[in-house]
């Protein structure tokens, strides 16, 4: 008799991207999914595929051959990897159902499935009684390897072509080249986290945390405790991270920064320095894009780690560009030409979006305009490849914020004005990028973290339509992409108790195992090289090998935003007096001088 299949396909577990509301915490705007939302198919991870498949090609079988014999080591195998994904937690109990023979047997399977190793077990209480079964590191990573040879045999049995150069550069010796194996996906930690409360963190609203907060099920099987993620905007999170500062005891045992930060926190003594609490070895730092890795210091000691590396680029549509047979833009003179050439108004088109709103937003993009005309916002001195940053700690320094080239590119944003949306004047992170995945902009600054409002979204215009390029750069410029993102600290008030484990969690969630899983589950941003070198990642989107690209070019670039401790104080001014500089209020000239003025008085304290 044929041994009765009770085991069904794992149910899909929508990613953030999925969710039938995206909520965007910088503009307090619900997006929909669908044209203008993060909507699209979700790329599965193979691993993911290869379960599935598996699992539905056995049932087939079952079904179609009668007598057969079940196989309960692949059938328990496939129930834990398809468990691990979706963050269910597996008991003995479950495997031994999944197995598809009598429970005598399936108990006998299931031992010798770990006495192989493949399966580690933890405990899910202090007696050890009631314990949790997880993949081992060894099954996840041979799963990964079978997942591409399965892949490579269907293609060549059933000779399925794929013309894209990149899956055929895979397939034909790509992924056996040095750097470019795949990542297997995360196993889980061998002692769960003990944490009282469980595992909290402060982090960004943005498209990449938000896309960990929907992957929060699959990390706690992971660390093996709850986690409670509290996303703020970019202003009001600062302002939380300096307020919880001052607590006696921190409310988060893990806090996300923004880059310019650094510095600040430092020197306020909000965040530890790294080699305090754990070997950094650890952390396998040459794997890091060196500008990420590098803004994560001060005074030489590193302070955070990369969670997130996410350069601004300029969006273009390749398709308006070749239509109208116009090269990409390398200069500012020709973003000009550009924007002036697809604007037309009437017909609902504009050139150019970027963020122009009042504040944080219009001082970021002012200094990185600076930096595309050649000019620091403080007198670092030059060095190959840029300007030395490996100092700042030492102080002393002087703002330059109304030179010749800073009023060019005060001169440049002004004539962007001509060409950008009505509404450019309140512009600010994500409102710059709807526009143009709605099909009503020719180009948008923008950083990749963005990208998934239109790479993932099957109805918008932009998808499968853009380019990216390096910051166009002025007459005395280079091509650089501005480093953004964030790092995770430990806050240096976090008790003591809490560190090691603390610890154990920021290692997992900057692994390559993590990266990867938010590359999978629509995130554009890259902080290890492994990551965007591996195959699978590569096919997501071309934003991963583009920045590779970009960081052995040594064109990222974390200088046009300086981390001094001043710094978000300069980025208030300049979005405050450069947004009555674009209403018309004062010229160029005076609102740089009063910059300048203001700057050398925060310096100067």
């Amino acid at each position: 008799m044929k041994q009765p299949r009770r085991r069904s396909a794992a149910p899909q577990n929508p990613g953030p991207m999925q969710q039938s509301v995206a909520r965007n915490i910088h503009s307090g705007h619900a997006v929909p999914v669908g044209s203008a939302g993060l909507s699209g198919v979700m790329p599965a991870a193979d691993l993911d595929r290869l379960t599935q498949f598996l699992s539905n090609l056995t049932m087939e079988i079952d079904n179609a051959i009668d007598p057969n014999t079940a196989n309960p080591h692949l059938n328990m195998i496939l129930h834990l990897l398809q468990s691990h994904s979706a963050g269910r937690i597996v008991s003995p109990s479950s495997m031994v159902s999944a197995a598809g023979v009598p429970y005598a047997t399936a108990t006998r399977k299931l031992a010798e499935i770990q006495d192989a190793g493949l399966i580690e077990r933890r405990a899910r209480t202090k007696t050890g009684k009631s314990f949790s079964l997880h993949p081992s590191s060894d099954l996840l990573e041979g799963f990964s390897q079978l997942a591409d040879r399965i892949d490579r045999l269907v293609r060549a049995s059933f000779e399925v072509m794929d013309p894209s150069p990149e899956t055929t550069d895979y397939y034909f010796g790509g992924s056996y080249q040095p750097g470019r194996a795949a990542i297997p996906p995360l196993s889980a930690l061998a002692q769960p986290l003990k944490l009282s409360g469980g595992l909290r963190i402060l982090v960004h609203g943005d498209p990449t945390f938000m896309v960990m907060e929907g992957l929060k099920r699959q990390f706690e099987q992971i660390v093996g405790t709850n986690i409670h993620q509290r996303a703020f905007s970019i202003d009001r999170l600062r302002e939380e991270a300096l307020r919880n500062a001052e607590r006696p005891k921190s409310r988060y045992d893990l806090i996300a920064i923004d880059l310019p930060w650094v510095g600040e926190f430092v020197e306020k003594g909000v965040i530890r320095p790294l080699d305090e609490v754990m070997d950094i070895a650890r952390l396998d730092p040459a794997d890091f894009h060196t500008a990420g890795w590098r803004a994560a210091h001060w005074g030489g000691r590193p302070y955070g780690v990369p969670s997130q590396t996410t350069p601004e680029l300029l969006f273009f549509r390749k398709d308006w560009f070749a239509n109208e047979a116009i090269e990409p833009p390398t200069t500012t003179a020709g973003v000009i030409d550009a924007a002036r050439h697809f604007h037309n108004p009437q017909r609902g088109r504009y050139g150019v979006a970027w963020n122009a709103a009042r504040g944080t937003a219009l001082g970021h993009t002012f200094m990185m305009t600076c930096a595309a005309f050649g000019q620091p916002i403080i007198d670092i001195p030059k060095i190959a490849g840029g300007f030395d940053t490996d100092n700042l700690a030492k102080g002393g320094f002087t703002p330059t914020l109304n030179t010749d080239r800073a009023l060019e590119a005060a001169d440049y944003l002004m004539q962007l004005m001509d060409y950008s949306p009505p509404d450019i004047l309140s512009m600010s992170w994500y409102e710059r990028v709807r526009p143009y995945g709605a099909g009503h902009v020719a180009m948008a600054y923008g950083y990749t973290l963005l990208a998934p409002y239109f790479e993932l979204d099957q109805n918008s215009p932009a998808h499968g339509n853009t380019g990216y390029l390096v910051h166009p750069h002025g007459p005395q410029g280079a091509p650089i992409a501005p480093v953004g993102g964030y790092v995770l600290c430990v806050p240096t008030n976090l008790p003591d108790e809490r560190i090691d484990d603390t610890v154990e969690a920021l290692v997992s969630f900057t692994s390559p195992g993590a990266q990867k899983l938010y590359a999978q589950n629509g995130s554009r941003t890259e902080p290890r090289y492994s990551v965007g070198a591996d195959p699978e990642v590569r096919r997501l989107s071309p934003i991963f090998g583009l920045l590779d690209q970009m960081s052995w070019r040594d064109e990222l670039q974390f200088w046009p935003r300086p981390p001094i401790p001043q710094v978000s104080q300069i980025i208030n001014i300049c979005g405050h007096e450069l947004h009555d500089m674009l209403r018309g209020i004062v010229s160029p000239r005076h609102a740089l001088d009063r910059v300048q003025a203001r700057a050398e008085q925060i310096l100067r304290q």
